[in-house]
């Protein structure tokens, strides 16, 4: 009996650690292509932002502070500075309302 149970978790076991591996794997790809979607994103809705508040001139206090939110979500998952000088600029507008 205990030759039995020997046997059957040594070929059990290892298929058990392969397929927890693999889901690892997939788990990690989605994850990557999920926090890579969230970062292009961030990226176009700071482009839009930036140029209709550069064209305004002004910017408010909470589209200044959604801005800053936006901008710490794209830098913690991994952005570029192309995001570091669009807030910048929009820092340097004046706030109003």
């Amino acid at each position: 009996m205990e030759s039995f149970i020997m046997q059957t978790y040594t070929i059990v076991l290892p298929i058990i650690l392969g397929y927890v591996v693999w889901l690892l794997k997939n788990q990690k790809r989605d994850r990557d292509a999920n926090s890579k979607g969230t970062m292009l994103l961030l990226r176009v809705q700071m482009i839009e932002y930036h140029e209709k508040w550069i064209a305004r001139g002004y910017v408010t206090k909470h589209g200044l502070e959604n801005f800053i939110e936006m901008y710490d979500s794209y830098h913690d998952l991994g952005g570029n500075g192309v995001a570091t000088q669009l807030l910048e600029e929009v820092k340097e507008l004046p706030i109003r309302g």
